[in-house]
């Protein structure tokens, strides 16, 4: 029950324990082994902070806190000791009630899909959620930090894959302004993404991002609703839960104001399977988890931290969990017995309470205590029966779960994805324009080759044509030579005597010169010239 000083957590030693308050933003942890009732622990802190108006963020991994969503039942065989245990530690309130519920799933699967953008996330938690070295972590700062410069979104998986891409081609660019920027350490991210989007890592990312807001909600009886998100199938990627749950944490610090230590917490969030928010975690980010933890109680949230072993919170968050509620411990190994010697030095002394030896005595139900008093100081360690819860101890039906969701306040905010332009669409963009660009000059040098080529073939043609014709214009004129040539020739031998005449020419001559003188003027002489030319005639 909650009443105006804090949540009745439950009974034991003659002393009621009441989480207060005013210090309910101080963080607490839920310890215990495997089956001792951490769960129902949980789920009645839960239902408390519930009913005093306080919103509740539980992360479900085993899917039995969606049974908050309705009310107990008498006939239930796990609810029948219920009555008979509020009775004993005086719950004179208890009854079975439903509370006020919103369900939330990474996957979009079993509640309304929670997203985030890439640049929410961040290059520090993105490295942690793929595991990259400090290096390769380097590169993607580098990449972010482009991206800005550049004015391109990065909201999803795919514009920070095209990012890297882009990344990779200005590698020689970037290394000279940023540092070493290898292909080798782009190509590891790019595999390591590939592995997120397998394990359904890119449906995280995206929008409609989530609006903080919509866990700030009360119903219309001034209960804080509960969210529950759906983390079954998510635990089968501890890096993607564990990354989300700390990125969850850091939204919120980043976003809300400071408000010192209010009168109850403005939203209480639970955190099962802490132990995994730590595994293998760089120093960096624990210490980031630190940091947030501390700082995140004078913005009016709580945190508690739920997991098997104490020991698993590292020392400077443990430090900062004023609100402690242990279940029982299994000493079968000496990793169980050093938790049993953390847990109970953790506690403030109880002289009636011996909390090595309690710690392993306690029953299913049954826990270590010590809250925080309004002074501050953590009351004395007391072995408490703690309250039964008022709704369902296990899961809601997929029938019940989908009437919920259709019928809560956030509606269809979040079913439908928005893709709008970022720096998958833009870069895709550039790189079209850039082949376009490229193709429309490998066409013109093309064009280019082949007008030159054309050119040298008509320039070879023309000159071919020259020749042929100064070829022809000189067999014309060696033509004409030889044709004034042969018509001189034939006018010379046209213009020679005949070999008869030379032969008369030569007789006359002859006869001019001899014969002819001394037979001149005689007859013998004219029978022969008329012979002569009686023979000649007849030629």
């Amino acid at each position: 029950m909650a009443d105006e000083t804090g949540i009745f957590i439950g009974a034991g030693g003659g002393e009621r324990q009441i989480l207060n308050f005013r210090r309910a933003n101080r963080h607490g942890l839920i310890a215990g082994a495997t089956g001792t009732g951490k769960t129902v622990t949980l789920q009645g802190i839960a239902e408390g902070f519930s009913r005093a108006g306080v919103p509740v963020f539980v992360a479900d991994v085993k899917g039995d806190l969606s049974g908050m969503a309705m009310a107990g039942s008498p006939t239930a065989k796990v609810h029948e000791p219920f009555a008979a245990r509020a009775a004993e530690i005086g719950d004179t309130d208890w009854q079975y009630k439903d509370n006020p519920v919103q369900f939330w799933d990474l996957f979009g699967e079993q509640g309304h899909p929670i997203r985030t953008t890439i640049s929410e996330m961040g290059p520090l938690l993105l490295s942690r959620l793929m595991d990259l070295n400090e290096v390769q972590e380097g590169v993607l700062t580098i990449a972010f930090h482009v991206a800005d410069k550049d004015g391109l979104l990065l909201l999803d998986l795919d514009d920070l894959q095209a990012m890297l891409a882009h990344c990779a081609e200005r590698a020689d660019e970037l290394t000279t302004t940023y540092g070493n920027v290898s292909k080798a350490s782009i190509g590891t991210i790019q595999r390591s993404l590939l592995q997120l989007r397998s394990q359904g890592g890119d449906r995280f990312f995206g929008e409609p991002a989530l609006d903080i807001d919509d866990f700030f909600k009360t119903d219309d009886q001034g209960r804080g609703v509960v969210n529950i998100l759906a983390a079954d199938k998510l635990m089968a990627s501890p890096k993607l839960y564990s990354t989300f749950l700390l990125w969850l944490l850091s939204e919120l610090f980043e976003t809300l104001p400071e408000i010192g230590d209010p009168d109850k917490p403005r939203l209480v969030f639970f955190f099962d399977e802490a132990h995994l928010l730590f595994d293998e975690a760089p120093k960096a980010l624990v210490e980031k988890v630190e940091q947030v933890v501390r700082l995140i109680r004078s913005k009016g949230i709580g945190v508690y931290f739920i997991t098997q072993n104490p020991i698993d919170i590292p020392d400077g968050v443990a430090g900062q969990l004023g609100n402690r509620v242990q279940h029982a411990l299994r000493a079968f190994t000496p990793r169980d017995e050093k938790a049993i010697r953390s847990a109970a030095e953790t506690f403030r002394a109880n002289p009636d309470v011996n909390v090595v030896t309690a710690i392993t005595e306690l029953k299913v139900g049954e826990a270590l205590v010590s809250l925080l008093q309004a002074d501050g100081a953590p009351s004395p360690v007391q072995r408490t029966l703690i309250k039964p819860v008022c709704s369902r101890v296990g899961p809601v039906t997929p029938i019940e779960r989908g009437v919920i969701r259709e019928t809560d306040a956030i509606g269809n905010k979040y079913d439908t994805l928005i893709d709008r332009e970022s720096a998958e669409e833009l870069l895709g963009a550039k790189a079209a324009e850039a082949a376009a660009a490229a193709t429309e000059a490998k066409a013109a040098a093309e064009q280019a080759k082949l007008d030159a080529t054309k050119a040298r073939e008509d320039e070879k043609a023309r000159m071919a044509a020259e020749r042929e014709a100064a070829r022809q214009a000189k067999e014309t004129e060696r033509q004409r030579v030889a044709a004034e040539r042969e018509a001189a020739r034939q006018a010379r031998e046209a213009a020679k005597p005949s070999f008869a005449e030379k032969i008369v020419e030569s007789a006359a001559r002859s006869a001019a010169t001899s014969i002819g003188r001394k037979v001149a003027g005689n007859l013998g002489g004219q029978l022969l010239r008329g012979l002569l030319g009686g023979l000649f005639k007849g030629r």
